[in-house]
């Protein structure tokens, strides 16, 4: 439990809130340099925290592995080290570049189809609000009609 905490805070301030501010400071000078940089972190920092997610429910009861964590975020954003560039340029970039078209693909039928079917799920929701306004309206003029029907 104490590990968690310990892990979840480092990734937090050193993963994300110290990366965060100096990609701040990086658009303020308008460094390239530095942009690219903060660009190829904040990618492969995408990448870990998708694994992340999965490696928490999964592999998190491995011995060391919050400690593991902590250490690979460090990796990542240590300027000696260049963790990030390293991961994002012989890893990343190439599998990127060779499925590029796929993605793009894939991302346009996901956005046609999710707005297709958002607009059936608006369609549905709709008909169903109608319906139950319909239902409910009708419940009520029977039970407000139906001491009026009687004394006739």
């Amino acid at each position: 439990m104490v590990s968690w905490i310990i892990s979840r805070a480092v990734v937090l301030v050193f993963g994300m809130l110290y990366p965060a501010y100096y990609s701040y400071k990086t658009v303020k000078t308008k460094n390239v340099k530095e942009y690219v940089r903060w660009m190829m972190y904040w990618i492969v920092f995408a990448l870990y925290t998708v694994i992340e997610t999965i490696a928490d429910q999964t592999v998190a009861w491995f011995p060391l592995y919050y400690e593991l964590k902590i250490a690979f975020v460090i990796w990542l954003l240590s300027p000696y080290t260049k963790g990030a560039s390293l991961i994002y340029r012989k890893f990343l970039h190439p599998l990127l570049s060779s499925k590029e078209r796929e993605i793009d693909d894939y991302i346009v039928q996901a956005k046609e189809r999710g707005y297709e079917t958002m607009v059936n799920f608006g369609r549905q929701g709709l008909n169903l609000a109608a319906t139950a306004a319909v239902t409910a309206a009708v419940k009520d003029f029977w039970l407000t009609s139906a001491p009026l029907l009687q004394s006739i």
